[in-house]
């Protein structure tokens, strides 16, 4: 069951807050990285004394930074540049068994459902699924919605089938994008089944209040948690934002949703 393979991702609530690094491929190195963040022990250091469920790193990252078992790890084992134009398609740059020989305790694979090349990514992850529960360890998917087909990645709808793709193909966990209120992200959720969901954390928010309201309606809604990278690592005091969190996933502190305008 999902449950079991996700437990070493799980706090004594059945919580997770996951700090995620794995935008250097994805987005560059100017687009988020200052003379800190930049350097990957960095992130290490701010995932280990700020007590994180686990690092999601790309291969590369993870061979060379992993600091073995004192958190446990996700390697994200697909990914993309942003230099290419058109339909996104991102394929697999590192197999379950290499996960598994870095010390990786999870895989994380992306797919960019509503894409022209969706079923490429679709095929891929099923591979991944059946390596990954070979091996006793979960398959994560972050499932983006994007491509010209997509006039908008954050409505009910798109975010509810998002969690339900993840289900339906084989997904321990997935990771999708906050739809803004706990009603309806309840209603991802739901569609979810029994795989876990995680929001994805996304680009910084001006406000930590603002962030840490999204982070209460996900909870309020029924999500496992959050996988979270530049909402921390970018911010200047990354530990006590970690300390909120936490109030928030683990303690259960709620705040006032504002109603949208």
């Amino acid at each position: 069951m999902a449950s079991d393979r996700m437990k070493k991702f799980l706090g004594p609530n059945g919580k997770s807050i996951l700090l995620a690094y794995d935008q250097g491929l994805e987005h560059g190195p100017s687009a988020d990285f200052n003379e800190k963040n930049v350097d990957p022990q960095y992130i290490v250091d701010i995932g280990l004394k700020g007590n994180f469920s686990g690092l999601v790193f790309q291969k590369g990252v993870a061979e060379k930074y992993y600091p073995g078992g004192k958190i446990p790890l996700i390697i994200k084992i697909n990914g993309k540049s942003n230099l290419p134009k058109g339909e996104p398609v991102s394929r697999q740059v590192c197999t379950v068994e290499e996960a598994i020989s870095i010390g990786a305790s999870g895989v994380g694979y992306t797919i960019y459902a509503g894409s022209e090349h969706e079923s490429i990514m679709l095929a891929e992850f099923g591979a991944i699924v059946r390596d990954a529960h070979k091996h006793d360890i979960p398959a994560i998917a972050w499932i983006y919605p994007r491509g010209v087909a997509i006039k908008n990645d954050i409505v009910p709808e798109i975010i509810s089938y998002a969690a339900r793709i993840g289900l339906e193909i084989g997904a321990d966990a997935v990771k999708i994008k906050y739809t803004g209120d706990p009603k309806t992200f309840n209603w991802a959720v739901r569609s979810a089944g029994k795989a876990h969901v995680f929001m994805s954390g996304g680009p910084k928010t001006p406000m930590d209040e603002d962030f840490l309201r999204q982070v209460s309606g996900v909870m309020e809604a029924g999500a496992t948690g959050l996988a979270v990278g530049r909402n921390v690592w970018q911010h200047p005091e990354p530990l006590k934002l970690a300390e909120q969190l936490k109030d928030v996933v683990f303690r259960g502190k709620r705040l006032l949703q504002v109603p949208a305008k």
